[in-house]
């Protein structure tokens, strides 16, 4: 399995286009050891020839073209097989509406998060230029489904999606009820039996969670916060982390310390949010997540499984 982080950062990317917090500021006048990421997708293939987007963020055409095996092998062509939405939010949707060039796409969702991108929506008309433009295919959790192709004996890559706790997307808040099918995490597998647990958006650490990571050759999780009042405590908005469904990586009910005890050989954090300082590659924080295990994703590194 050949993984590639096209985007790593959370919605807004980093440097983020409005703020000057001391990482956005710092990057930008370059007075801190950090790099720039984009929003987060993951590009994923079975055979280095099909590739299955996880997510499909605002900054989709420029990581398009900043991976070659993603380019047109034709005057009309995409190697991109699918495109598996892990939630509604829109830094892992609105690419979709970039990828409206009159071009057949098949995107794999749970039916709440379907629902929330179609019903409704406008905009959702330019990707309707011909019938069947988008074949839609339902994510259920505990249900593997196959990924680059819905032939199963032909596909190389296969996905059982696993519910974590979550939210509606901050437009569907108070319009939409709570459903458990509204985010979830995936067990990606190919055809040798290698296997990621990728969870980029997570509010929490369920017993089915522990279970479906354990085993795996590798783990993507979410590491958008360092602390619980990350964005509270400087005055830059009046939410926590928890209240925007994602599990900081600090504290004794963190992610570093929820999962140290977690055998996974490689171990990646990505969703990173523009103010978490573990995006100073010599700060203390980088240190700690390093010192266990744990990488620092950024734009364009590759694993192979």
């Amino acid at each position: 399995m050949l993984i590639r982080i096209l985007g790593a950062a959370a919605g807004g990317g980093f440097p983020q286009w409005n703020c000057g917090c001391p990482n956005c500021d710092g990057l930008r006048r370059g007075t801190i050891r950090a790099r720039p990421r984009s929003q987060v997708t993951i590009a994923l293939s079975g055979d280095a020839d099909r590739w299955v987007l996880m997510n499909c963020g605002p900054d989709i055409r420029a990581q398009i073209e900043a991976f070659p095996a993603l380019w047109p092998r034709a005057p009309r062509h995409s190697p991109i097989a699918a495109i598996v939405l892990t939630c509604g939010d829109l830094d892992h949707t609105l690419g979709l509406l970039s990828l409206r060039e009159n071009h057949p796409l098949t995107v794999l969702a749970t039916e709440t998060v379907r629902h929330g991108f179609v019903e409704g929506n406008a905009l959702y008309r330019t990707l309707e230029r011909f019938p069947g433009q988008v074949t839609w295919r339902t994510l259920v959790a505990g249900l593997e489904v196959p990924l680059d192709h819905p032939d199963p004996a032909q596909a190389t890559l296969f996905a059982t999606p696993v519910p974590v706790p979550g939210k509606p997307p901050v437009h569907l808040e108070g319009r939409a009820p709570a459903r458990e099918d509204q985010a979830v995490g995936l067990i990606v597998r190919d055809l040798q039996g290698r296997r990621l647990a990728a969870f980029p958006g997570a509010g929490g650490i369920t017993p089915a969670m522990r279970a479906a990571m354990a085993g795996a050759d590798a783990l993507i999780f979410d590491g958008t916060f360092w602390s619980e009042d990350e964005l509270a405590r400087p005055g830059l908005m009046d939410r926590r982390a928890a209240e925007m469904a994602h599990l900081p990586i600090d504290g004794k009910a963190g992610s570093l310390a929820l999962l140290a005890d977690l055998a996974v050989a490689r171990k990646l954090f990505v969703h990173i949010n523009n103010t978490n300082p573990i995006l100073r590659e010599d700060g203390a924080e980088r240190a700690r997540v390093e010192a266990a295990g744990w990488t620092v994703a950024e734009d364009g590194m590759e694993i192979a499984l």
